[in-house]
């Protein structure tokens, strides 16, 4: 059904939000823990979905988002983070979940963000 880029350098968080969104219908998954490795991914497979933290061990969510747009377009985003308030640059369309993750709030964000509606 669509397939999801993870930018995320926490192991165990990635893998929690993969648990979570393949729950919700996600028929595949890439998780890319640095900014290069999210662009990169992106480019091999065009992802229907992109969760991205913001703060990456070598670089930043935001800024992988913003070349994988400047490159393939639009594609929605969910951004998971401890650090909302840095959660620049992005689109007011972007849906921003605050860290610890929240299982229903991910499923709902998921829905709301791949027009599945939020029931």
């Amino acid at each position: 059904m669509s397939h999801i880029l993870i930018i995320e350098d926490d192991p165990f968080v990635a893998i929690t939000i993969e648990d979570i969104l393949r729950e919700q219908g996600a028929s595949s998954v890439s998780i890319a823990a640095s900014q290069t490795e999210a662009v990169d991914a992106a480019l091999v497979q065009r992802p229907d979905l992109i969760t991205s933290d913001v703060r990456l061990a070598d670089g930043s969510g935001p800024l992988a988002v913003r070349a994988i747009h400047e490159k393939l377009g639009p594609i929605p985003v969910i951004f998971i983070t401890g650090t909302p308030a840095e959660c620049s640059p992005r689109a007011p369309e972007d849906i921003i979940l605050a860290k610890p993750l929240d299982h229903k709030a991910m499923a709902i964000a998921f829905r709301q963000a791949t027009g599945q509606g939020c029931e």
